[in-house]
């Protein structure tokens, strides 16, 4: 018996509690494997315009790529990742300069930007990408784990030593982000490359639900409820309980193993029955 990996997904998103409307976006594109969450940012409800082409503009090109029509990278590919992986990139590149070209034609765009973080799942291969403070974590073995890293002042900060994880969770810096999509001409996103098992579940989230909910408390939700959409409404709920300051995104993204038999195997064992 082999072990193939298939995946369940659901997404909650609410404008919360504060805020007059809501500049996250999301995608599920299970047909193609692609999952994002893009967090806004700019004034005169920009934002919600930046996330939005980020959303459109990525799973776009991801289709171009794999059904063959488009076959140029934007930018130099990444070393140790995948064909697919490198469609991410170049798709999410190409996102970057849509949104900086929409926020130089208009002044009521200008200095918008996102956040964003995504997931494509080819087999049981994943590729995770990020820029800006959205955050992809990943529960598995009973355990959860933030597997982006932060693009921010205070992340940095952390990584230098300067701060522990506890004082960067206070930090009034702790926004201050070092990159987004659309502020520049041209942006790097992080990309890595795993592997998925059965169980595992990957959440993918804006600062709305990371800034208000720990960790342990978004794990025992995840391990309590079963079901993806009750998880991410419970997610949410969470953070507007806890004052709900910000536009609160959720996805859940959950491989699921099934067993299926080789057909060698299931020749002999039509041949032994």
């Amino acid at each position: 018996m082999r072990e193939s990996v298939e995946y369940a997904a659901a997404a909650r998103t609410d404008v919360g509690r504060k805020r007059t409307g809501n500049e996250d976006n999301y995608c599920v594109v299970p047909e193609i494997g692609l999952f994002i969450v893009a967090d806004g940012m700019g004034g005169h409800a920009a934002g919600e315009v930046a996330s939005r082409l980020a959303v459109e503009t990525i799973p776009q090109t991801m289709r171009r790529y794999l059904d063959g029509t488009e076959q140029t990278l934007l930018g130099a590919p990444a070393d140790g990742v995948s064909r697919e992986g490198n469609y991410l990139l170049s798709s999410i590149r190409l996102a970057n300069r849509v949104i900086f070209d929409a926020a130089s034609s208009r002044p009521d765009y200008e200095g918008m930007g996102t956040t964003l973080v995504a997931v494509l799942t080819r087999g049981d291969r994943l590729t995770l990408a990020n820029v800006g403070d959205s955050r992809i974590y990943r529960v598995r073995d009973g355990k959860i784990e933030q597997v982006s890293r932060d693009h921010s002042l205070v992340q940095e900060q952390v990584d230098e030593g300067i701060l522990s994880r506890v004082e960067a969770q206070d930090s009034a810096l702790r926004h201050l982000i070092t990159r987004a999509l659309g502020i520049k001409g041209s942006v790097e996103p992080e990309i890595t490359e795993t592997a998925a098992i059965g169980g595992d579940t990957y959440l993918l989230c804006s600062d709305g639900l990371s800034d208000l909910v720990e960790d342990d408390e978004m794990l025992a939700v995840i391990r309590e409820q079963p079901e993806l959409g009750a998880a991410c409404q419970q997610l949410v709920d969470r953070a507007n309980f806890r004052g709900g300051d910000d536009n609160i995104t959720v996805v859940l993204l959950q491989a699921r193993a099934e067993r299926r038999r080789s057909l060698l195997g299931w020749l002999r064992g039509l041949f032994t029955a």
